[in-house]
């Protein structure tokens, strides 16, 4: 690596509960969750260019370059910092877009990260996470890069220290848009408010769930499937359904187990994102 290129990974995340607490007056929904990383996700490959030119060399099905969130995040950093630099970026893309596990919000938030080192714009990672905040909900908690209990509209972020397991992710063919879920009139939106040690003490569900089910039939059939092996759970709105395990192992017996056809991975659970372990490492 030299100064004017940055390779970052870009993790994936799971909702390991969701509960919808409220409703705001503005339409946003109050809620509590639990964010985990994983040791999996999408590479941003960064190269400086010194015309202050923006480019995403990756196209991305059904996605516009000028509204890709990498761009906009890139276009957000540039404003808040009066830089005047510009970089080719570059998307080896492999989380499922749609699924739950924020590979948008990720490569939004390595792209903030990745982008003030290479620039050197010098912002704190509060500021990043101000800017992040108006890319997307989850943008904040891949930029502060540690494991979090996270309410109000999921912006109060509390670092946690959790297991890690290793997890089987399963991702159905479908794409969910988070929109409809918090629309749909049949979400449960008044979940009484619960903490930490008594999520840990009995556990939490997702809200999402019985209306994704309702609207997808492949993604309740998938659960189906799942718990037949392991207690499967569903991460943000979907499609993407998961398992913990007690190490690779076990969760690649059950993957070997699950149809071919059938989207699947296993990663590691991380408390602390894999994209600040990369920077640690090149600071």
């Amino acid at each position: 690596m030299n100064s004017t290129t940055l390779s970052l990974p870009a993790p994936a995340k799971l909702n390991l509960f969701l509960h919808i607490t409220g409703r705001r007056a503005n339409g946003y929904h109050e809620l509590q969750t639990l964010f985990q990383f994983l040791d999996y996700g999408d590479t941003l490959h960064f190269s400086l260019r010194d015309d202050g030119q923006l480019n995403l060399l990756t196209e991305l099905a059904g996605v516009d370059a000028e509204d890709n969130l990498i761009i906009r995040a890139a276009r957000l950093l540039r404003e808040a910092s009066g830089c005047q630099l510009g970089a080719d970026i570059r998307l080896d893309k492999i989380l499922p877009m749609g699924g739950g596990i924020g590979g948008g919000s990720s490569d939004a938030a390595t792209t903030l990260l990745g982008l003030n080192q290479l620039w050197q714009t010098g912002l704190s990672l509060e500021q990043l996470a101000e800017l992040g905040i108006r890319l997307g909900a989850d943008v904040p908690v891949f930029v502060h890069g540690k494991a979090a209990w996270a309410e109000g509209v999921g912006e109060k972020l509390t670092p946690v220290e959790l297991d890690e397991p290793w997890f089987l992710v399963v991702a159905p063919a479908c794409h969910v848009s988070t929109a409809e879920i918090f629309s749909d009139q049949r979400l449960t939106r008044d979940t009484s408010p619960i903490t930490l040690s008594a999520f840990h003490e009995v556990g939490g569900r997702n809200d999402c769930l019985p209306v994704v089910t309702t609207r997808y039939p492949e993604i309740r059939n998938t659960l189906i499937l799942l718990n037949k092996y392991c207690e499967a759970k569903m991460t943000g709105t979907g499609s993407c359904l998961f398992g913990a395990f007690p190490n690779e192992r076990e969760a690649d017996k059950v993957r070997a187990r699950l149809p071919a056809t059938l989207r699947s991975f296993v990663a590691r659970g991380c408390n602390v994102s894999p994209l600040h372990r990369e920077l640690q490492k090149q600071a």
